[in-house]
């Protein structure tokens, strides 16, 4: 009998952090629930991260998965932005460390690759390329988009470790 793997997939921003919840049952892959966590313009930068937080927390709650993959750090030409992108990250984080999930993290050009074919994809390709992959009836927002990439990005480095009998971490 095949396994079954549930994950959050998080692409954080800290005005629209998508999340996707995915389960994979041998190499059928689902998605479960998905969302984007839109944060209003006038909501101070701390409000927001308590809702980044609390709201992957409630999902977490929901559908206890038990692994988070994460966009990782992004290069930017902007120091503020930098911090506000990681400040975000962090209250993803936060969410699944304390509740002592493994969190493995991707980068944005290894999604685009892994999804699209191609490191330098536009979110509209991402969005559609994810449509078609998980047989999805709807195209998903752009952000949630990218969070189940992210999501399925995982799902294949898990398995290409377990061919080549590697931890996933050194993949």
């Amino acid at each position: 009998m095949p396994t079954t793997e549930t994950i959050l997939a998080v692409d954080p921003s800290l005005r629209g952090t998508g999340f996707a919840v995915l389960e994979k049952t041998g190499q059928k892959v689902r998605c479960l629930h998905f969302g984007v966590i839109k944060n209003a313009p006038r909501l101070s930068v701390s409000g927001c991260l308590v809702a980044i937080h609390q709201q992957l927390g409630d999902v977490i709650g929901q559908f206890s998965p038990g692994t988070m993959a994460i966009e990782s750090v992004i290069y930017v030409q902007s120091f503020p932005t930098a911090i506000t992108l990681g400040s975000a990250r962090g209250a993803a984080l936060l969410a699944a460390a304390q509740r002592g999930m493994p969190i493995h993290e991707y980068a944005p050009r290894k999604v685009k690759q892994a999804v699209v074919g191609n490191g330098a994809a536009q979110k509209s390709q991402v969005a559609f390329m994810i449509r078609a992959l998980l047989g999805l009836t709807m195209t998903p927002p752009p952000d949630a988009a990218d969070a189940m990439a992210i999501g399925l990005t995982h799902f294949q480095a898990a398995e290409a470790a377990s061919r080549r009998k590697v931890p996933l971490a050194l993949v």
